[in-house]
């Protein structure tokens, strides 16, 4: 038998999270820094409209999401937790991205038991779907509405997610502190 259910984030959680950096500067014609990016919401770090963004996405998402870098030791993590654990990946990506995904997972040997493409930000029906016990997350706005129903979420740090944290959040700095952060909560579990 599993011991958790592990909702995780794709996009700047198991990827690097300003992948997309460089090509957005060249289609924009700016100099967009990694520690400028203080948004989730790139269109107002760039101070452009939402809209103009939207179709430069729309118009690349495919070369964007094809050769994101992984973060340090995610392959290995997710390996280790995926032997005790159910592993879901629960991504914001729209549905046209769905074959790229589960190719890209495969391609990068990441194991997980499920994938749920949402095509919204908002994840918290599906973590109470999934009896989701942590939520692993990089977007503030998520991390926040899935704590306030309840779960707990391990938000890797990123400039765009520095703001307060609630009861049910701890900031990670990297997949080698998510391991061990998890680690302790499941011999927590067993304890009680």
């Amino acid at each position: 038998m599993k011991l958790f259910n592990i909702c995780i984030d794709i996009d700047g959680t198991i990827t690097e999270p300003y992948y997309w950096l460089d090509r957005c500067n060249k289609y924009f014609r700016t100099n967009i820094t990694e520690n400028q990016i203080t948004e989730y919401y790139i269109h107002k770090v760039l101070g452009i409209a939402r809209k103009d963004y939207e179709d430069f996405y729309e118009n690349h998402k495919f070369e964007i999401h094809s050769n994101q870098p992984l973060r340090d030791e995610v392959q290995k993590v997710i390996k280790l937790l995926s032997l005790e654990n159910n592993i879901y990946f629960v991504t914001a990506r729209d549905s046209s991205l769905r074959m790229l995904t589960y190719s890209y997972l495969k391609h990068n040997e990441i194991p997980y038991d499920d994938l749920f493409i949402l095509g919204s930000h908002y994840k918290v029906d599906t973590a109470i779907q999934l009896n989701c016990n942590i939520f692993i997350e990089d977007n503030y706005d998520n991390a926040i509405q899935l704590s306030n129903a309840g779960f707990k979420v391990l938000l890797i740090d990123a400039n765009y997610n520095r703001k307060p944290l609630t009861e049910n959040i701890t900031r990670v700095y990297n997949w080698q502190q998510i391991y061990s952060t998890i680690k302790k909560m499941l011999l927590q579990s067993k304890a009680v």
